[in-house]
C-alpha cells in the first residue's frame, strides 16, 4: 500500500533514519524539521500519515497535533506521535491533542508497519466518504454535517474479555466516561450479539426490513488473551461481513503478546492499549475510534439522503428521470419491461385557469394514485411536466394494458383537487404502453409507449393505447 508520510522531526539523523526505512517499503517520504514547516507542509503536500516527534524546540509535537487537528486541510490526517517519554499522562495527553497513536523509541519496524497499514486503511475509508460528501456539496444538494458530538452520548461498546476480572475493571473505566457497556464471555459469543444487534427488524406499515443496515454498536473492545486464535477470528469475523466492516476494534494485550496484536492489526483491529492499562488512556482511545466512527457514519448518512434527493422528483416525491432510465437499462438487460407514458390531459388549461399552486396540488394527486395503484416492485417516476412513467420488470403486454386502464380509472374516478373557491377538480389521464423485450434499447422503448400515448390523446384523451409496430424505430422490435 502507496502513501505520502511526512516525517516531523527536528534531528537529522533521525529524519533520514525514518526516511531510509519508509522508502524501502515504498513509501513516498517529505520531511520537515520544525513545527511551523510541518504545518506549512501538510497543508501544501497532503500526506496520508504523519509522523510527528514530541521533543521539538519552540513548538513541541502537542501543539503541532493540535492546531492540524484544528485546520479543515489537515484535521483528517493520522499522526503518530514518536517519543522517548514513556509515562502514560504524556500518551494521554497526545491523544487529547488527537494523535492517532504513540510510538516508543527506538521504533520497532515490525510496529511502525503495522500501524501505518492500518491508519492508511483507515483513511482511505475515511477520504473517500469525504470526497463523496464535498461532490454532492458541489452539487448543491446537501450540506456537509457538522462534527460528531463530543460527548458521546448514546454510545455503546461491546466489551469481550474472557477474564471476568479484567472484564469487569474494563467495563467500570468505561462506564464511568459515560459509556454504555455491553459485555460478552468470549468472542462466539460476542459475534452472535454483533449480528443480532445489526439485524434489521420489520419495517413499519408492512415495508420491507432495511437491508445491510449498520452495526448497533459504537466500538467492540476486545481482550486477547494466551495465543488469541479466538479474538483474531472475531477481527477477521469482523473485518469480513459489510455490515460491521467499518466498526472500530479497540484491543487490550500484554506486552508479551506483540507479535499477536500485530497479526490483529492487519487483520483490522483499529487500536490498542497495553496492560497494565491506564484508565484515562483506555477512556480517550475509545472516545477517538467512537468518534472517528460516528464522523463516518455520519458522512455515509448525508451521501445516501443526499443521493436520495438527487434521484427524487422534489414536488410529487417520485423518482426522477435520472433513475428512471438507469433502473430501465439494468432491468432490460435481463427481462422484459412495459413501460406506461401516463400524461395529465389539458394540464396547461387547468394551471392557467387555477394558478400554479392549485397545478401542483393536481400532479401530486395524480401521482398518489399512480403510486397506490401498480405493484410493489413497479418503478413510478416523474418524468418531466405533467407526464409520468411507469416501469414494469417481466409485464407482458397484457399486464401493461390492465395495468393503464386501472391507473386510468383511478385518476378520473375523484376529483384530484379543489380551486380557490373549494370547488372539486377533476382530471384524466391519457396512457400509453409499450413493451420492450429483453436486452432492448431504453429510448425506442420510451419513444414508442410515447407515441402511443399521443394516440390516445389524438383519440379523445383519458383512454390507454398500445404501440404497434408503426411506433418503433425502424429495425427495433417490440
Amino acid at each position: 500500500m502507496t502513501a505520502r508520510i511526512l516525517v516531523v522531526d527536528d534531528v537529522p539523523a533521525n529524519q533520514r533514519l525514518l526516511e531510509a526505512k519508509l522508502s524501502s517499503e515504498y513509501y513516498e517520504v517529505a520531511l520537515a524539521g520544525s513545527g511551523p514547516e510541518a504545518l506549512d507542509l501538510a497543508v501544501r503536500w497532503a500526506p496520508d500519515v504523519i509522523l510527528l516527534d514530541v521533543m521539538m524546540p519552540g513548538m513541541d509535537g502537542f501543539e503541532v497535533c493540535r492546531r492540524l487537528k484544528a485546520h479543515p486541510a489537515t484535521a483528517h490526517i493520522p499522526v503518530v506521535m514518536i517519543t522517548a517519554l514513556t509515562e502514560p499522562d504524556e500518551r494521554v495527553r497526545g491523544l487529547d491533542a488527537g494523535a492517532d497513536d504513540f510510538l516508543s523509541k527506538p521504533v520497532d519496524d515490525a510496529t511502525l508497519f503495522a500501524r501505518l497499514r492500518a491508519l492508511l486503511r483507515m483513511k482511505q475509508v475515511l477520504d473517500a466518504w469525504r470526497q463523496r460528501a464535498e461532490t454532492v456539496r458541489a452539487l448543491g444538494l446537501e450540506e456537509l454535517p457538522d462534527p460528531p458530538d463530543p460527548s458521546l452520548q448514546g454510545a455503546r461498546i461491546l466489551l469481550v474479555d474472557e477474564d471476568e476480572g479484567e472484564a469487569a475493571t474494563l467495563a467500570r473505566i468505561l462506564a464511568a466516561a459515560g459509556l454504555s457497556v455491553e459485555q460478552a464471555a468470549g468472542p462466539a459469543e460476542a459475534w452472535v450479539r454483533i449480528v443480532a444487534a445489526g439485524r434489521p427488524g420489520p419495517a413499519a406499515g408492512g415495508a420491507p426490513a432495511t437491508v445491510g443496515c449498520a452495526p448497533a454498536y459504537d466500538l467492540v473492545v476486545l481482550g486477547l488473551h494466551g495465543r488469541g486464535p479466538e479474538g483474531l477470528r472475531l477481527a477477521s469475523r469482523i473485518r469480513a461481513r459489510s455490515e460491521t466492516r467499518e466498526l472500530p476494534l479497540l484491543l487490550v494485550a500484554g506486552p508479551e503478546q506483540r507479535d499477536l496484536v500485530l497479526r490483529a492489526f492487519d487483520l483490522g483491529a483499529n487500536d490498542h492499549v497495553l496492560r497494565p492499562v491506564d484508565p484515562n488512556e483506555l477512556r480517550v482511545r475509545a472516545r477517538n475510534q467512537i468518534l472517528r466512527h460516528r464522523r463516518q457514519e455520519r458522512l455515509r448518512a448525508e451521501l445516501d439522503r443526499s443521493l436520495e434527493m438527487a434521484v427524487t422528483d422534489a414536488l410529487t416525491g417520485l423518482r426522477n428521470r435520472l433513475y428512471l432510465r438507469s433502473y430501465l437499462e439494468a432491468a432490460m438487460r435481463a427481462q422484459p419491461v412495459a413501460v406506461l407514458m401516463v400524461d395529465v390531459d389539458r394540464f396547461k388549461e387547468l394551471n392557467d385557469a387555477h394558478g400554479h399552486a392549485v397545478g401542483d396540488a393536481v400532479l401530486r394527486a395524480v401521482a398518489g394514485r399512480l403510486r397506490s395503484h401498480v405493484r410493489g416492485a413497479d418503478v413510478v417516476a416523474r418524468w418531466g411536466g405533467e407526464e409520468f412513467v411507469i416501469a414494469m420488470a417481466g409485464a407482458t403486454a397484457e399486464d401493461g394494458i390492465a395495468a393503464a386502464e386501472r391507473l386510468r380509472a383511478a385518476v378520473a374516478a375523484a376529483p384530484v383537487a379543489q380551486d380557490a373557491g373549494g370547488a372539486p377538480i377533476v382530471a384524466t389521464v391519457s396512457v400509453g404502453v409499450a413493451l420492450g423485450a429483453r436486452g432492448g434499447a431504453v429510448d425506442a422503448l420510451i419513444e414508442a409507449a410515447d407515441a402511443a400515448l399521443y394516440r390516445a390523446k389524438r383519440a379523445g384523451r383519458n383512454r390507454v393505447e398500445m404501440a404497434g409496430p408503426e411506433d418503433w424505430r425502424v429495425g427495433v422490435k417490440a
